[in-house]
């Protein structure tokens, strides 16, 4: 009788660490900043169709780099969490701290327990009513391990170096026009430029509204890219 072949915990984590790792590298970055207003989220996106910055409730947003059909899922799973927890107890009680909870429990025991990790990055954005302290970024690693980021979140590929540019580059009242080139150069790094149409450009605006999310359209961060 054979013996099962054996691996050690340790080396079980890493080379599934590897294979997370490799499998978000493919895909383009995204970055999260605060401004003067709320908060934008700025993707290179060369679909027009496959989104990767989505709302989830009224004052908060959703983004992920990595395999698509996989962040989609945890996309779709925030909002009936959301919408779940809003209709059972009140609209309030759903922010983005708890959201950030239940995505590292889902993603922490698919990358223990699972076949294999999900090979997605996600962000989690909320905008606070009062002002910019109430502002919330979590970033949500493959592994489950939820990261606070106060003013601006890098995910994906080249992450490390874009996350030095935008850290480098950001100043507090930031118009949005200054946070959209902020965003735009962070990703672009050195000697290659992003075209309107390749970006997907999403903000969390204190607008005394309800709902604070809006996608922007191409004319618009043509406009901004332009100014």
């Amino acid at each position: 009788m054979s013996m099962p072949y054996y691996v050690a915990p340790e080396q079980a984590m890493t080379d599934r660490a590897d294979f997370a790792r490799k499998g978000i590298a493919k895909g383009r970055a995204l970055v999260a900043l605060r401004y003067e207003h709320g908060i934008v989220l700025v993707a290179e996106n060369t679909s027009q169709s496959l989104r990767k910055v989505s709302e989830i409730y009224d004052r908060i947003a959703f983004a992920g780099v990595g395999k698509y059909n996989e962040f989609d899922q945890l996309r779709v799973a925030g909002i009936r969490s959301a919408e779940l927890t809003g209709y059972q107890y009140s609209r309030d009680d759903v922010d983005a701290r708890g959201l950030a909870n239940d995505y590292a429990q889902l993603l922490g025991n698919a990358f223990t327990h699972g076949m294999k990790p999900m090979e997605v990055e996600i962000l989690v954005a909320e905008v606070g009513v009062e002002g910019s302290h109430d502002d919330q970024i979590f970033h949500i690693m493959y592994d489950g391990t939820v990261i606070d980021r106060p003013d601006t979140c890098a995910l994906g590929g080249e992450s490390d170096a874009i996350s030095n540019r935008l850290s480098n580059g950001f100043a507090e009242g930031f118009s949005l026009v200054d946070a959209i080139r902020l965003g735009v150069s962070s990703l672009s790094g050195d000697g290659r430029s992003i075209s309107a149409d390749s970006l997907e450009i999403a903000i969390l605006e204190r607008n005394g509204d309800r709902r604070c999310f809006r996608r922007l359209e191409a004319s618009e961060v043509e406009a901004a890219l332009q100014e």
